[in-house]
């Protein structure tokens, strides 16, 4: 099979042997794959894939067709429509995933919003209701709403019912992360908005006091992004006095129960709300796999509403 492969910090298509399904296991022919910020980690050296998946193919969802079951894997039929995170290996023509990880890919899907749905919302969705129980009536914030996960929050904290606001650098971006339903506010100014029952925090250290101001009495932070700095200085006397907590959460390295569970919350409470159009997953740009160091050059560059997908074939 061809892979995305990392050579000395680049990435680039090359030649690798087709994986094969053990017991528990699907082998996925990959149609579309989503490039998110932690595959510029991996390729840089900063964040390797969890012990058992590839170190050199990088790629955390994907989307495609079953091609081959394992000896015990009974969920699913050949050819069908899937999608799922996985810990490494996503972009490349094919993949193995354990059965339980897998979910339907709805008919009203196109593959290149299919491969770049499972990581953002499975990551929105586990941060906003799973981490801070997040209600209707409740006010969210988003930092860095124009992104994958942040649209994916947007939309979902929408559809729940919280009132959403989301910070967006880039002026030119502003009106479409608008267009989920989100109040989008400049970066520098969002505290003026509060106070937030939830903040979802994707830029990091920079941020962490001024959260803490924004937040109202028993609000709640969740971290999932460092990307602005990972050490940060906080005075918990206003932790304290605000009856508030911070949370943060990875999901790359969980244990499979754990990923499985998160798959199951995803097919019973924003599967429907996909294949209904009330959520979407906006795709800034694909590229095919020959094309995938431009593809992570795109990532770079920025200025993007939503994802970018890798397609193959």
């Amino acid at each position: 099979m061809i892979a995305a492969t990392i050579t000395g910090g680049e990435v680039h298509p090359a030649e690798h042997p087709d994986p094969q399904p053990a017991a528990d296991e699907v082998l996925v022919r990959v149609h579309a794959a989503g490039l998110n910020g932690a595959d510029i980690a991996q390729a840089a050296g900063r964040y390797p894939a969890p012990p058992g998946w590839p170190q050199d193919i990088p790629g955390m969802e994907i989307a495609g067709e079953v091609a081959e079951l394992g000896a015990r894997a009974t969920r699913f039929a050949l050819g069908d429509r899937v999608m799922a995170i996985v810990g490494g290996g996503g972009q490349a023509e094919l993949a193995v995933v354990h059965e339980r990880q897998l979910m339907v890919v709805p008919e009203t899907l196109d593959w290149p919003a299919a491969g770049g749905f499972p990581e953002v919302f499975t990551t929105a969705h586990d941060a906003l209701f799973t981490q801070c129980a997040l209600g209707a009536g409740e006010r969210l914030l988003v930092h860095s709403g124009a992104g994958g996960v942040g649209t994916a929050a947007v939309q979902l904290g929408v559809a729940a019912g919280a009132r959403v606001y989301a910070t967006v650098r880039n002026e030119a971006l502003r009106d479409g992360v608008a267009a989920f339903g989100a109040h989008v506010v400049a970066p520098e100014a969002f505290a003026q908005h509060g106070p937030f029952d939830v903040i979802l925090e994707l830029v990091g250290a920079p941020n962490l006091a001024e959260d803490l101001l924004a937040l109202t009495v028993g609000g709640r932070i969740v971290v999932i992004g460092i990307g602005g700095g990972a050490h940060a200085e906080l005075d918990l006397r206003g932790l304290m006095a605000k009856r508030a907590s911070i949370r943060a959460s990875t999901l790359r390295g969980r244990p499979l129960e754990e990923k499985a569970l998160t798959a199951r919350r995803l097919e019973r409470h924003v599967l429907p709300l996909l294949a209904s159009g009330v959520v979407s997953v906006p795709v800034a740009a694909t590229f095919r796999l020959e094309q995938v160091d431009a593809a992570y050059a795109r990532f770079v560059a920025g200025a993007k509403l939503g994802k970018i997908v890798v397609v193959m074939g």
